[in-house]
Order: C-alpha cells, then structure tokens, then sequence
C-alpha cells in the first residue's frame, strides 16, 4: 500500500469502520442471546447502550472534522466507547466485534502517554469476551482469562513497536523525500543559473573573439600596410629629390617591390595566414632577410645574429616574433635616426628572445604619448602580438643613448 492510498484507506475506515462494526456486533448478539444466556438486564442495558454508542460515534465524526488527531476531546470519547463496548461484551461476548476498535484508535486518538493504557483495556474487554463473556466464574476461567490477557498483551506490545517503527520509517521517508525535493528544487535553480551563465560567457566569448580578431586586423594592417606606405613614400620622396635617372629608377623599384609585398602580406592577413617571409623559410633565416633588406632600403648598417641552438619554431611564434621585428625596425627607421642596428634571436631553453637595438637618438618611455587615430599603434600592439601567445615586450630607451626593444615568449616548437 503506497503513502498516497493509505491516509485514503484510513480516512474510510474511520467513517464507516465503527458503524459496521457496531451492526455485526448487533447482529451476532441478537443471534446468539439464547445461546449465551442474556437476561432481561443484559437485553435491556444493549438496548440502550447500542444507541448510546451510535450517537457518541456521530458526535465523535463532527469533533474529528474540527479538531483531527490526539486531543482531550478524542481521549475523552475514546474511554466512553470503551466503556459501553466493556458492559455490551459483559451482556454479550459477541459485541467483542465493537470492542475490538479500539485496537485501531487507540494510537490515532490517545496522546502517547495514554497509548499502552488504552490499548491495555481493549485487551482485558476482548480477553473477557475470548474465555466466553464476564464475569469468569471460577478460577479455571480466571486462570484462563488471565492468560488470554497476557497473550493479548503481548500481542498489543508486538504491533504497536512495530507501528511505531513503521511510523518512524515513514517519518524518515517523508522527510527524505522532501530533502530531496528541495535538493531537485535548489539543482533545477542551478541548472538555470547555469544555463543562463553558459549564454553569457557564450556572448561574452563571442565579443572578445570578435575584439580579437579587430585587434589582430589593426596590427596587421599596422605591421603591412602602414609600413609598406611608409617605405613607398619614402622611396618617391627620395625620386622626387634627385635628377639622377637612374638613382630615380632603382627607388621607383623599389617603391613597386614594396607595394607588391604589401598588397600580398595584406591579402594573407585577411586569410589570417602566416607571413611570406615564412612561407618558404624559418624564422632565423626569415629575420636575417628582413634586416638586410630593411638595411639596404634605408642605407644604414644592420647586422642579425642568433644563439643558442635553434629549433623550428611554431607557426604562432615564428610570426609574433617576425612582426614584432619588422616594428621595431620601422619605429627606428621613422623616429631613431640610426646609423646602426642589430638584431638577435636568442633559444634559451624553453623560451626565445627578440633583441632589436639602435644607437640614434632615444625617447623617455615615460612621455610617449597615448595612441590616437593618427598613428602610436607600434609598441601597443608589439606588446599585444607577445600578450597573445603569452610573452612579454620590454623596451628600454633613453634620449640620445638609442633604443633597445627585447621580446621574450614561450618556445612553442613546431607541429609537423
């Protein structure tokens, strides 16, 4: 019998059990009053008793609408009906049918302290009925009645430890199952919260994915174009000054060979690939081409070297470190006035540093101004491009005593 049905079952006996009980008790006493001897006073005392008992029951149906479980009420009504069941089973055993509901009340209806008492007297009512009616005459039914009694007794201490157990299980399990509602309650919250916080860090994953790539754009539109503009302006500047042809034309080249280059690196950055000084070779060898070409085109003495055991690097890494030189070297193109330049590529271990000195004329890294739309991007987006794959940019300067610009990232070797 499930939780659901029981206080169903219950609720029904309670309405109908007593009566019922009360006509078969009617019924087997009218049967049987020849047969056990009922006098004209046990007649009478059923006559008017059994009505009593009717109307305590109908009394007893309103209280229990208004005032359910143990009470003083209940307990009160309770003793009654024990009583009439008690004289009832003296005139006739057969109304032990009647008595024996308050087996049933007694642990609904009675407060705990009451509850072995009451349940106590039912047993002597329904032991009496048992050795065939009150009183016991002589001491064989006395003896008799007696162990009825105690068996009876017995009986009632088995049924009801057990009814207390199984009231306490289902105590324990309620309470369980309503710990465990209001644990489903607090997961199914947390599972919501948690849904709508995976939307927002999706959202939010999105914008900064967005932010990237707008940042990553700017530097390689900085590190391609704006360096290839440079040097082409640089190069007709210098045709326009000079009434050398053929002066003029080595420069026109030029200015076409950058063009040419920065239109192509300026294709692979929006296919977001990797330089083209990578694309045939490592970064050493890519660096050592970069500096001299950057030394050929504005006439001032460059010179490369690497320590260390070199490795191939990651693509990543290979092209952080490629743009973060080709910056320093425009930013001393276009501000240091430089006679000299080196650069080093260092392996050291598990990370690869990135020297870029001149010896012109210097800054006060403290009083350069922020970016604005007009240009600045140079060291903010070196120090962005190492951030990136977890390096760092330091730059020391000091007016009049040049500039030295050293990056130093993880050595992420190359996946075949």
């Amino acid at each position: 019998m499930t939780s659901v049905t029981q206080p169903q079952y219950r609720a029904s006996f309670d309405l109908w059990g007593p009566w019922v009980l009360l006509s078969a008790g009617v019924v087997a006493a009218v049967l049987s009053a020849s047969g056990v001897g009922m006098d004209r006073s046990g007649v009478v005392a059923c006559a008017v008793l059994v009505p009593a008992g009717a109307v305590l029951q109908l009394y007893w149906g309103r209280a229990k609408r208004k005032r359910p479980g143990p009470g003083r009420t209940g307990t009160v009504l309770y003793f009654v009906r024990w009583a009439i069941a008690f004289v009832l089973t003296w005139a006739n055993p057969f109304f032990a049918f009647y008595a024996v509901i308050g087996y049933y009340t007694a642990p609904r209806e009675l407060p705990r302290r009451l509850v072995m008492p009451g349940l106590v007297l039912t047993a002597v009512t329904m032991a009496g009925s048992e050795i065939g009616g009150w009183p016991p005459h002589g001491l064989v039914l006395w003896l008799g009645f007696l162990l009825v009694l105690g068996v009876n007794i017995c009986m009632v201490s088995v049924f009801t430890r057990y009814a207390d157990q199984e009231q306490l299980r289902v105590t324990t399990q309620a309470g369980t199952i309503a710990e465990l509602e209001r644990t489903n309650a607090a997961l199914q919250q947390a599972l919501d919260e948690n849904a709508a916080l995976h939307a927002q860090l999706l959202l939010q994953a999105r914008e900064a994915g967005i932010a990237d790539e707008r940042r990553r754009l700017a530097a390689e539109i900085h590190d391609t174009l704006a360096q290839g503009l440079t040097g082409i302006i640089a190069q007709l500047q210098v045709v326009t000054g000079t009434p050398d042809p053929a002066t003029a034309r080595t420069h026109v080249e030029r200015a076409a060979a950058l063009a040419r280059h920065s239109l192509g690196e300026a294709r692979r950055s929006v296919h977001n690939l990797a330089p083209v000084a990578l694309a045939a070779d490592g970064l050493p060898e890519a660096l050592r081409k970069t500096v001299a070409e950057w030394g050929e085109r504005n006439g001032t003495r460059a010179d490369f070297t690497v320590t260390g055991n070199a490795e191939q690097l990651h693509d990543e890494v290979s092209a952080t470190l490629l743009r973060i030189a080709e910056e320093a070297l425009s930013n001393a193109a276009r501000h240091a006035r430089a006679a000299r330049v080196g650069v080093t590529l260092s392996f050291m271990g598990d990370e690869v540093s990135l020297d870029v000195r001149d010896d012109g004329s210097g800054f006060d890294p403290a009083a350069v101004p922020a970016r604005t739309r007009g240009g600045g991007f140079g060291l903010d987006g070196m120090r962005a491009r190492a951030e990136r794959i977890a390096g760092s940019v330091a730059v020391e300067a000091e007016p009049g005593q040049g500039t030295a610009v050293s990056a130093r990232v993880p050595l992420v070797r190359h996946e075949p």
